[in-house]
């Protein structure tokens, strides 16, 4: 477990800012008992991340298996309990595509001494992997671009023999093999046909000289065309989240602006306490117990419980089963910080766009369907469309809400068209649905692990 310290990486500065009492000792006794107070802060930024030319083409990945089942199904993944104890869940191989073209991006320190790293924070995935590069040629690569393992004392390989590495193992939604040097290899296909592939390490996160994770399991990227990296925090036993026993953290995810530039707001980043989390509204996380095995289901997604959708004051006509997992797990409602827009079931959508026809059919784009998942699109002035759909709610289990304000509720997609962040779950292969970061902002969400609940909390994320 992490030090019992309100610590803080301020917005201000890209350095960090630490108390550090003299007795280290003392401190760790502390952190047994106590880790209330333990807070770390980053900025989080937002960004286009894709393996395209084309800044309006959604990166998409999905993990491609030796072995064939259920395209949408995912491997077992041993997950946390509040206790800390492991439950195991059943075995699944996983396909699914999640947009990420408009990623949160937070930088960490990572390896010994410490290459600040972009990474992708993703709710909705476990491993978590950097790029890395060989340390020929020189000189090594600036700031904030691949890591270089040769400049970390603290770093390792992962050989064939460790028992991560052995096939079908269940914490991984990806294969493993051997390479030619005896070492743990994995690999990604993105939907452009990019693959991303190295080998699995062990790295310390070190956040100060007295203050760093113990080395956990990370992928080492060596094939893909992006320098960021990915933080995986989900419910598996392999997270970041998991290894590093961080039994809370939370996000605040500023609203993008129409107008693109350099400016963009920052948002914040915190592992551990939120400073903010008294006025949050918590809704409990749905748990799945080894013997449900359901093939559309994700047991190591945030599941929560939604009970329906309120557009303009107007509350939908949607069954609450439709958000909730059936036999199969499809209809699995959850949040995810690696999709850019929400997704929803057919039952779902179709009443969603029914509604936004009535309020405002006249200015639909005609004809029109944006990256194959929404046909929710205009030409016209943004705030006037906006004004004649009124607020959008997401409604959850006991009274939560995640508002979208009438003058955020259309995501700038380029060359003059605006969406309603809402795409087709089934045009990703998925039977879920999916809350995206689109409908995150200018909200903190916290993932109280301890508890089992997220959070939400209404802030300007541009000064959080």
């Amino acid at each position: 477990m992490f030090l019992n310290l309100l610590i803080f990486f301020f917005l201000v500065s890209p350095s960090l800012s630490v108390s550090i009492p003299k007795d280290q000792n003392k401190l760790q006794n502390k952190l047994k008992n106590d880790t209330s107070a333990f807070s770390l802060s980053f900025p989080l930024t937002t960004s286009p991340l894709s393996l395209s030319a084309n800044p309006n083409t959604s990166k998409t990945f999905s993990v491609v298996s030796n072995y064939k089942q259920n395209p949408r199904s995912r491997p077992t993944t041993t997950a946390a309990t509040a206790g800390g104890a492991t439950t195991k869940t059943p075995s699944y191989n996983y396909k699914l595509s999640f947009k990420y073209s408009m990623a949160l991006i937070v930088s960490l320190p990572i390896g010994t001494p410490p290459q600040i790293q972009q990474m992708v924070l993703d709710t909705g995935s476990q491993l978590s992997w950097i790029q890395c590069h060989s340390p020929k040629p020189r000189p090594p690569p600036p700031p904030m671009a691949s890591f270089d393992p040769s400049l970390s004392s603290t770093f390792s390989v992962l050989p064939c023999t460790h028992p991560i590495c052995k096939p079908r193992v269940p914490d991984f939604t990806l294969p493993t093999s051997c390479d030619q040097n005896s070492l743990c290899h994995y690999s990604y296909f993105y939907a452009d046909g990019t693959l991303a592939e190295g080998n699995l390490v062990r790295e310390k996160f070190t956040f100060s000289r007295s203050i760093s994770t113990p080395p956990l399991t990370l992928g080492c990227a060596k094939d893909t065309s992006d320098t960021k990296g990915i933080l995986g925090m989900n419910l598996g036993r392999l997270s970041f989240a998991s290894q590093a026993k961080i039994t809370k953290f939370s996000y605040c995810v500023p609203h993008r602006p129409a107008q693109t530039g350099s400016n963009m707001p920052t948002g914040s980043f915190y592992l551990g306490h939120n400073p903010s989390s008294a006025g949050f509204q918590y809704v409990d996380l749905l748990t799945f117990s080894q013997s449900q095995r359901m093939p559309n289901l994700d047991p190591l997604a945030y599941t929560v419980v939604m009970v329906g959708i309120r557009v303009g004051g107007k509350m939908l006509k949607i069954q609450p089963s439709v958000f909730r997992p059936d036999a199969s797990g499809a209809g699995q409602t959850m949040i995810d910080s690696g999709s850019e827009f929400t997704y929803f079931v057919d039952e779902a959508y179709s009443k969603v766009r029914e509604e936004i026809v009535r309020l405002a059919g006249p200015k639909l784009k005609k004809g029109y369907m944006y990256a194959g998942v929404s046909d929710m699109c205009f030409d016209g002035d943004g705030v006037e469309i906006g004004r004649l759909i009124g607020d959008m709610a997401f409604v959850f289990d006991k009274g939560v809400e995640i508002v979208t304000p009438k003058e955020q509720i259309l995501a700038d997609v380029g060359g003059g068209v605006r969406c309603v962040a809402i795409g087709q779950s089934n045009m990703l292969g998925a039977a879920s649905n999916i809350i995206g970061n689109f409908h995150q902002r200018n909200q903190w969400v916290e993932f109280d692990l301890a508890n089992r609940r997220v959070g939400f909390g209404r802030a300007d994320c541009s000064r959080s």
